[in-house]
């Protein structure tokens, strides 16, 4: 009896670690179809509405579905606060002709992983991704600045000591909403998203209210840019460049 189980535990060894390479093999071929038909949808998007649709896809999809999909998350804290960030990847359709689908499919891999890792770590949360675009929540603002210094850090080292042809742009804006509808809560993911769209490839841009939250604390150097207008807000706005390097 106890060789006969010996045999069997060694069996259903055997043929998890036979089935292993063909999960994973599965996993990959689906990440793959994924990311392939992402690229030919963005594809699709350039020859229908031009270069200028699809640069500003992402970002701005992940807004629109955020305030459709996710009101819930402008309660994401007791007191109804939300720190949003927003990223895309600078100049990405540029980046995935030059570099042709499959290495663009690699690339995003890559892309994807550092920046889950470095969400992760400062208990952010993906709400949801999109392409070469993230939509990612947090409690605190902190939270959020350390994540987006870590995600730049990592680009900027590259591969093999080589630095990185991948530039990300990050947008962060803090917010509160009332429990009753989700306009509020709507103008914040637009806020969010429209830093982001502010921020140049290898930049964190923050909002006053991020700003304002961090201004007493010694871990981040913020610098103010020009008054910029965003679109859908009235007014111009001050927005705050974080230093990576200080």
């Amino acid at each position: 009896m106890l060789v006969r189980t010996r045999r069997e535990l060694a069996a259903a060894r055997e043929a998890a670690a036979a089935a292993a390479p063909v999960a994973t093999a599965q996993k990959l071929v689906a990440t793959g179809r994924e990311t392939v038909k992402t690229v030919w949808e963005t594809a699709s998007i350039v020859r229908e509405r031009g270069l200028g649709a699809a640069v500003r896809n992402s970002i701005e999809e992940l807004a629109d579905w955020a305030r459709v999909e996710r009101p819930d998350l402008a309660r994401i804290t007791a007191d109804g606060r939300v720190v949003l960030l927003f990223s895309d990847i600078e100049n990405s359709t540029a980046l995935n002709e030059r570099l042709g689908d499959r290495a663009w499919v690699k690339l995003l891999g890559r892309h994807d992983s550092i920046i889950r890792r470095c969400v992760e770590q400062q208990d952010g949360h993906v709400v949801k991704s999109q392409g070469d675009g993230f939509m990612v929540a947090f409690a605190q603002p902190e939270q959020a600045v350390r994540a987006s210094a870590q995600i730049q850090r990592a680009f900027a080292k590259g591969g093999r000591g080589q630095r990185s042809s991948v530039r990300v742009r990050i947008g962060i804006h803090m917010g509160r909403s009332v429990r009753r509808g989700d306009d509020l809560f709507g103008r914040n993911v637009a806020m969010a998203a429209r830093v982001a769209g502010q921020a140049d490839g290898g930049e964190i841009l923050v909002s006053e209210s991020v700003f304002e939250a961090l201004a007493d604390d010694s871990e981040f150097a913020l610098h103010p840019t020009d008054e910029v207008e965003l679109k859908g807000f009235k007014g111009s706005y001050t927005l705050y460049a974080v230093d990576v390097d200080a």
